[in-house]
């Protein structure tokens, strides 16, 4: 994969290129049956000086997950949901390979512009703007943007008036989604036509329909039913003898893997069933833990240790209410490993692993068995690329944006 186009061409992309660039050998990791253990221990290799948290970012990960999503759903352009990640390596190469960005902020525009990001690659998927940030969108040239509600109708004719919206519906019900975004977003079955109306009055274009099935969803029959309702408000803007529709997008929560694939059959069967006469439509989607999840891994230091009894207890030097904010924000289950190569036989102890600030909320795990670690040594924590360093905060002196993301390619 090293010699191919694409990586070269994520290599030498803004945001890529004026970062050290670790190559890696999968095959060396293979010795350890543990490629993200073999990558942190290329990457301490290559700078022994390092001491703290840091993260592991791999390259070829990301281009792999592309192009998988391009097989998998060919009719869906991927734009990547900034606020999951916006570490510039990593929107770098999505930009290199060809995606597009979903972005909610000024800042989120400013940062994948500043990587030259053309205006139209972006849309705006925040259904509720500050004024000031969609009055930036429209400095820019960032043109198309979701809404839900007519206040939202008439902010847009005020601040961005040449700016096209996406209709925000709420995903069906009984996805079982980690994270259920319908309680906050999202017009109701009966508010779509009356949320049409007020962008036909008003003269602001409706370019289509958005939808979000919420986070991981494990109930894929809600695609279809968000696509079926999905062509009904189509059906209803020419009805009302709107301009045609021109824009679906599906949205995000997708996870890599098997899921992955079963959703892209379920949502290709209802595209085609739904929109299949609408062959002008463009689809695009809003992936980010997809992309980003597993292409990052973290290390954190054990910089405390207790002993009681048969109970071990340890610190280290990231956790709650830094990346690891992900335990309470987004569910995320820590499964933490020692670096160390497990030895046969090895026992284990009850364990806990505390953050480093001085709140007791700070707990990342308790009753979890470890082998006997000690000050210094290192506990990875894998899948950490998604809502982890962008919603960490300062809290105690311990800096997120301090934990080092260090960036690398793996080959096979």
């Amino acid at each position: 994969m090293v010699g191919s186009s694409p990586l070269q061409a994520v290599l030498v992309a803004p945001g890529v290129k004026d970062r050290k660039v670790l190559a890696f050998e999968r095959r060396d990791a293979l010795k350890d049956k543990d490629a993200a253990s073999g990558l942190l221990r290329a990457v301490l290799a290559s700078n022994p000086a390092q001491r703290t948290a840091f993260y592991a970012f791999d390259l070829a990960r990301v281009a792999d997950l592309y192009w998988a999503w391009r097989r998998a759903l060919a009719g869906v352009r991927p734009c990547y949901a900034v606020k999951c990640n916006p570490d510039p390596a990593l929107l770098g190469a999505l930009a290199a390979l060809g995606a597009g960005f979903d972005c909610a902020s000024r800042a989120e525009i400013e940062a994948v512009l500043a990587l030259g990001v053309r205006p139209r690659d972006i849309v705006y998927a925040n259904p509720c703007k500050p004024e000031p940030h969609l009055e930036y969108a429209a400095q820019v040239g960032v043109n198309l943007a979701t809404y839900d509600s007519e206040e939202e109708v008439a902010k847009v004719k005020r601040c961005h008036p040449d700016c096209e919206l996406l209709l925000r519906l709420k995903g069906p019900d009984g996805g079982d989604a980690r994270v259920d975004l319908g309680t906050k977003y999202g017009a109701h079955a009966d508010e779509i036509v009356p949320l049409l109306r007020a962008a036909q009055r008003a003269g602001v274009t409706v370019a289509g329909v958005s939808f979000h099935v919420g986070s991981g969803a494990s109930n894929l029959a809600v695609y279809r039913g968000a696509i079926e309702a999905a062509r009904a408000a189509f059906d209803a803007a020419a009805a009302l003898g709107m301009p045609p529709m021109r824009v679906l997008d599906i949205g995000g929560g997708f996870v890599s893997g098997p899921t992955f694939d079963e959703a892209a059959a379920v949502i290709n069967d209802a595209l085609a069933q739904h929109f299949g006469d609408l062959p002008c439509v463009e689809v695009i989607g809003e992936p980010g833990r997809y992309f980003a999840e597993t292409a990052f891994t973290l290390a954190a230091r054990v910089i405390g240790k207790r002993t009681r009894g048969e109970v071990r207890e340890y610190w280290i030097d990231d956790g709650l209410y830094g990346s690891l904010n992900c335990v309470i924000m987004d569910h995320y289950v820590p499964t933490p490993r020692p670096l160390a190569a497990p030895r046969p036989g090895e026992k284990t102890y009850t364990s806990t692993v505390f953050g480093p600030t001085c709140d007791s909320l700070d707990t990342v795990v308790t009753g979890y068995q470890l082998p006997e670690m000690s000050v210094g040594d290192w506990l990875v924590f894998d899948n950490m690329g998604a809502y982890t360093t962008g919603a960490g905060s300062n809290f105690n002196g311990f800096a997120t944006s301090d934990i080092k993301i260090y960036v690398a390619y793996s080959t096979s």
